[in-house]
């Protein structure tokens, strides 16, 4: 009986905290919240309810300035190369400890990954949101033969070819492999 109690009792807790996050929602409402927790239990109504608050509230920043103090690094070509690369490992793990994790780096140099980090990363403004087991994946392939080339599945280039009709890149094995975080 005592267990039944604490449940009912979870479950009004729960209910509350919905009232209060749909609440807090309402001025970013839109039909998109009812949509997508039809189907949910409470508790991952809640979690996916104050993620989506988290997101609406939080800033977009420079991901340079998601630091304290905020990241800056030399120009790629001020750097030598066993520099670069110790200097890489370093700014990955700090990216990493933002949660913010690199994908489909293998085909770059640590001079290209670095400069990509430099050029491209640290000044995109992005919204700097903490909700537990979620990152910012940043996707280091700037066009689509690239991907096909080094990244895509077997499955993956097939529907593409089916899709668009195009002759297919020879697959290929990366270059620079690298095992970084989040990976």
């Amino acid at each position: 009986m005592r267990e039944t109690h604490r449940h009912a009792i979870d479950e009004v807790e729960m209910m509350l905290v919905n009232a209060r996050l749909r609440d807090e929602l309402e001025p970013y409402r839109d039909e998109s919240i009812e949509s997508s927790t039809k189907r949910m239990t409470l508790q991952a109504e809640n979690e996916y309810l104050a993620s989506m608050l988290a997101w609406e509230r939080a800033p977009a920043l420079p991901i340079a300035d998601w630091f304290s103090p905020p990241m800056h690094l030399l120009p790629p070509d001020a750097l030598g190369d066993s520099q670069l690369s110790h200097r890489l490992k370093q700014i990955v793990d700090q990216l990493y400890s933002k949660n913010i994790v690199l994908r489909c780096t293998d085909h770059l140099s640590d001079r290209e990954l670095y400069t990509t980090i430099y050029r491209d990363i640290l000044p995109c403004c992005e919204k700097m949101v903490e909700v537990p087991g979620k990152a910012l994946e940043w996707m280091c392939v700037d066009d689509t033969e690239t991907w096909l080339r080094y990244y895509a599945s077997a499955v993956e280039r097939r529907r593409h070819q089916e899709e668009y009709d195009v002759e297919m890149p020879p697959a290929e094995t990366p270059k620079f492999q690298r095992q970084l975080p989040g990976n």
